[in-house]
């Protein structure tokens, strides 16, 4: 018969063992743990946009999906178009297992420019991409542009005559998606007119607000706006034209324009997190877009399908990398300059 005093202290050991097995480490040691304990995904920019969307995709899925058994939360770390937030997680959470932060085409081409600083692609863990998003021209509702066509036709009267705005600087890829329109109107798109915004949202409010005549930025960015009537996107820079709601936007290749504008979505974390740690985070996102309910919940934040996670993103962003850095090169970017300037 064990007495009161020793079962005391047999209970107080497995108490005292399964909290320490509790405590240890922060997500755990393989894909079938609890997870990261704190769950964060960083936004690199303001509230709204892109960014902003992809962060609350892998939000909504994990928590619907019931894939964490915890909240997580969505931070804002805006500057440089991800530069900030990738310094911040390289320099200064390189291990934190709790976290993931959001990329787009968008960062990958600045970090083909050396926009990032000292850090590049090899600096960072890529853990999945969700989905793809296309680039898109929009203009106010009550604009008299009706057409890409109509656009083009005035620029090539006008070069100045329209002022563009996105999310981002000079060298940006929603400064580029305006830049390669310029072109296809045969002028210099050095003589455009373009004003930075940081981020998306930031620049639909000016479009709104009259501040800038066009919006060169991102389909999904938009689909509240445009299903409100506020706006008319011109064309959307795709293969094909997208499904509903989006089965009315014309593309720029049916009207005589060969532009097009794939956008990747996805996560990446630091550095020196764990290969357990990010084991996890890579199967959870196998397991969450396998699940036919996300291809609901992409769709609600006006994304289309992609899977991509681990290694096999590995490949597909080297192969980004290289085509993004000819794309400079071509547009006469300084590729090793703090800012991308035309030279």
């Amino acid at each position: 018969m064990i007495r009161f005093g020793a079962l005391h202290r047999l209970l107080t050991g497995v108490a005292l063992v399964s909290l320490l097995a509790a405590c240890e480490g922060r997500s755990g040691g393989d894909a079938h743990n609890a997870g990261p304990t704190r769950p964060e995904c960083i936004a690199p920019s303001s509230p709204g946009g892109g960014f902003d969307l992809t962060c609350k995709l892998a939000q909504k899925g994990f928590r619907d999906l019931d894939l964490l058994g915890r909240p997580m939360r969505v931070t804002y770390q805006p500057g440089g178009i991800g530069a900030v937030a990738m310094n911040s997680v390289v320099a200064q959470r390189p291990d934190d297992s709790n976290l993931i932060v959001a990329f787009s085409g968008g960062s990958l081409l600045n970090l083909a420019q050396g926009k990032f600083g000292r850090y590049s692609e090899e600096d960072v863990r890529w853990v999945a991409a969700s989905g793809i998003d296309y680039g898109m021209l929009a203009v106010r509702a009550d604009s008299p542009l009706e057409s890409l066509g109509d656009l083009i036709e005035f620029l090539k009267e006008d070069p100045s005559g329209i002022v563009f705005g996105a999310g981002g600087t000079v060298g940006s890829q929603d400064w580029m998606k305006s830049a390669i329109i310029a072109r296809a109107a045969g002028i210099d798109y050095r003589s455009m007119r373009y004003v930075p915004y940081e981020g998306g949202g930031e620049a639909q409010i000016a479009l709104l607000g009259g501040h800038i005549q066009a919006y060169s930025g991102d389909i999904s960015e938009v689909l509240g706006m445009l299903e409100g009537g506020r706006i008319r996107v011109l064309a959307v820079m795709s293969d094909e034209r997208l499904p509903e709601p989006f089965a009315n936007v014309p593309t720029a290749k049916e009207q005589g324009y060969d532009l097009s504008w794939p956008i990747l979505r996805g996560y990446y974390t630091g550095p020196e997190v764990s290969e357990e740690d990010f084991a996890w985070w890579v199967a959870a996102f196998d397991r969450m877009m396998r699940d036919e309910r996300f291809d609901t919940m992409r769709e609600e934040f006006g994304m289309f399908p992609y899977a991509v996670t681990g290694s096999d993103l590995d490949a597909v962003v080297a192969e980004r990398m290289v085509q993004y850095r000819q794309l400079a090169a071509e547009f006469g970017l300084d590729l090793h300059a703090g800012d991308a300037a035309a030279q």
